[in-house]
């Protein structure tokens, strides 16, 4: 008989979790679903769980917060991109825009979704216009016969997603939307493992409404908190595949603590209190400094007068692509990362 260690326990049922989420339909402006999953896993774990104006879930663990707390936001994004229908042509096929940043060129041969349950593939106009591929030259076909059809199954204004499972491949797991359920999961995971465990911070663990189409859930939650100090939790992107730009973040080497992005360049002292909870906890980490894109960090550090922030990154390769890749130690090391935050005294810290 194997033996098995509570790591590996704990990695078993976090991937339950994490199928759920990735799987689970929720583009921008469309998360009720994943909020709903989330509520249900959390129920229980923390003191109180509203939902603001705009759709953010907030969760709050209260603490001492006397001369050692401080008041903490935690963030992860629900939203995943997608593609919405703007146009439905005579033979039914449906012309769309982007919902957040995607790509022509991961979209051929790939299939979405809609709410209503409703699948359709992309194609282009022309099978040699490759060079030139741009979204306005392409097309979803849900395989209706016109319009009339088309329009029975879809409306305008109607989004999708991509249509794609889970794999677990030893140690590594590929879905879509892992930007951001991963993070999603690991929070959720922190909340679990820190149930019953006194924090002398004050801790708002926000799960975020519209990251993809710029950082607005992440605005509206942290001007009502008002928190002490912010952390985003999402993911970043590696530079361990072949010829792939240089970047010092790689699959498998621990979870990355921001430096700096295009949104925000993380506070210095939330940094190193990420590093010396890493460190003093025997945790890998990384250092990462991404060139492109940024976090709900970016909108949560500019609200009211300023808020100190940083970033806990799970590396991943294929990012805003159907096929986003992570790596369960890396995930784990989030998780065990964001415990110690929690736990830690944090008053003084900024």
């Amino acid at each position: 008989m194997k033996d098995v260690s509570k790591d590996e326990e704990g990695a078993g049922g976090m991937k339950d979790i994490i199928k759920k989420l990735v799987e689970t339909y929720g583009p921008s402006g469309s998360e009720d679903r994943v909020r709903d999953l989330i509520r249900d896993e959390i129920q229980g774990a923390v003191d109180e769980i509203r939902v603001d104006a705009l759709g953010n879930l907030i969760a709050l663990k209260r603490g001492c917060r006397g001369d050692g707390g401080a008041k903490l936001l935690i963030a992860a994004h629900m939203d995943e991109i997608g593609v919405i229908v703007t146009y439905i042509d005579d033979s039914g096929f449906l012309r769309f825009s982007n919902v957040g940043g995607v790509s022509p060129f991961t979209l051929i041969g790939q299939r979405v979704v809609f709410a209503n349950g409703t699948v359709g593939t992309f194609g282009r106009e022309k099978l040699d216009d490759w060079k030139d591929l741009k979204l306005d030259k392409m097309f979803i076909d849900i395989g209706a016969k016109d319009r009339a059809e088309a329009e029975s199954r879809v409306k305008i204004g109607d989004v999708a997603c991509f249509y794609r499972e889970m794999t677990d491949i030893g140690g590594k797991l590929i879905a879509k939307s892992m930007d951001d359920r991963i993070g999603c999961a690991v929070v959720v995971e922190a909340i679990k493992r820190t149930k019953g465990i006194e924090s002398p911070n004050e801790v708002y663990f926000v799960f975020t409404v519209q990251e993809e189409v710029g950082l607005r859930g992440a605005r509206t939650a942290a001007y009502g908190v008002n928190p002490d100090i912010g952390i985003a939790v999402d993911v970043t992107t590696t530079g361990d595949t072949p010829e792939a730009p240089r970047m010092s973040v790689k699959l498998g080497a621990g979870p990355a603590i921001k430096v700096k992005d295009t949104s925000v360049v993380a506070h210095p002292r939330v940094k190193n209190l990420m590093i010396e909870a890493a460190s003093s906890a025997g945790i890998p980490y990384q250092l990462e400094i991404l060139d492109f894109g940024g976090t709900d960090a970016g909108s949560i550090h500019t609200t009211r007068e300023g808020i100190p922030s940083g970033v806990l990154s799970i590396p991943a390769r294929y990012v805003h692509t159907p096929s986003e890749m992570v790596d369960m130690g890396d995930v784990e090391g989030a998780v065990k990362l964001l415990v110690e935050i929690v736990k830690r005294p944090l008053a003084g810290s900024v």
